[in-house]
């Protein structure tokens, strides 16, 4: 992006009642077959129009076409069984019924890359595609197969490294991984957790991110946050690893939590996506909140590597919400290059 100041999403956007509850996560849909197929497009160009109607530079697909952003790509790989599932802890926070993994983990053929294409012919913008992280990924199912869970982090990152390549081949400028699992197993990160990643990486020549928050504005999650302090350190843990690694663009959760902004320096360097909208409120920012949280983050990331977004995706969040919140971001980061321009 030649852009100074180019905004961006963390990840989800809200679906269309007509094509899944909304306001919820892992949503049944409410279409079969092919007027499925037909409605997840239509949301898609929908979550576009959004996206570019509230100034967003960088645009993404808002997940319009997946359940959820980890489990949907599990459920189009070999050696996961869907059927006779397991309760298991989400990142120490929740109980979830999950997916086993029973054999080897394979990738038949692209999971999301005709959808990639399908938003590539729709905008001439760049366009961002999120897959999840492998250890991510790991802690959200149950492994009855390999027994480890830093090895079956590097056969998904194998796996992903293929869809990312192909992603890549589609026309989509930024791959990013989602690792919201990095906030929580610190020595796992750092002893195999950024190496995987890396390895989901390897050969790209497109732009690779790592988006690394508090979760959605889930009651699981708020409840959790509530107990973490007057101060957020998670980031202290992982950003020196995470610094020194062959990622271009780290995305983090800043406005309205209780991270300490100067936390950033750790990752001087890098392009950084700053969290400038809170995920976990009904409550529309103004621009100039907005801008304030950006200008905060100035003070340890340069300008050309500051990349406005949202805390989290915002999946569960009412779509009129998600709109206002996406007009905020565009029109907070419009406010701040006008300043600098000046």
């Amino acid at each position: 992006m030649t852009k100074l100041l180019p905004t961006s999403t963390a990840g989800s956007l809200p679906k269309p009642s007509w094509l899944a509850e909304p306001e919820k996560l892992w949503s049944p849909w409410k279409l079969e077959g092919d007027a499925l197929t037909e409605g997840r497009r239509d949301a898609l160009r929908l979550s576009l129009a959004d996206q570019q109607q509230a100034g967003i530079d960088i645009v993404s697909d808002g997940e319009q076409t997946r359940q959820h952003f980890v489990t949907t790509f599990i459920e189009h790989l070999s050696g996961v069984d869907f059927e006779n599932r397991e309760t298991v802890r989400i990142r120490n926070r929740y109980d979830a019924s999950v997916p086993r993994v029973v054999g080897a983990v394979t990738r038949e053929k692209p999971v999301f890359v005709d959808d990639a294409r399908f938003l590539r012919a729709q905008t001439d913008q760049p366009i961002k595609w999120a897959l999840p992280g492998p250890m991510t990924m790991v802690d959200t199912l149950y492994d009855a197969h390999y027994g480890s869970r830093e090895k079956l982090a590097w056969e998904f990152a194998t796996i992903l490294n293929e869809e990312a390549k192909e992603l890549q081949d589609a026309g989509v400028d930024i791959v990013q991984f989602d690792e919201p699992s990095f906030n929580v197993f610190f020595d796992e990160v750092n002893d195999w957790g950024v190496a995987a990643l890396e390895r989901a990486i390897e050969g790209l020549t497109v732009e690779t991110a790592v988006h690394v928050c508090y979760g959605y504005g889930i009651k699981a999650n708020t409840d959790w946050k509530a107990t973490l302090g007057e101060e957020w350190r998670q980031y202290e843990a992982i950003f020196p690893k995470i610094q020194a690694s062959d990622i271009d663009i780290v995305s983090l959760e800043s406005h309205h939590s209780h991270v300490p902004i100067d936390l950033i320096e750790l990752i001087r360097g890098k392009k950084v996506m700053v969290g400038a909208i809170d995920v976990a409120s009904t409550d529309i920012e103004t621009p100039e909140e907005v801008a304030d949280t950006l200008r905060q983050a100035l003070q340890f990331v340069d300008a050309d590597k500051l990349y406005p977004s949202t805390n989290c995706g915002m999946a569960p969040l009412p779509r009129t919400v998600a709109r206002g919140k996406l007009a905020a971001l565009g029109a907070g980061a419009a406010l701040l290059r006008e300043e600098l321009s000046a």
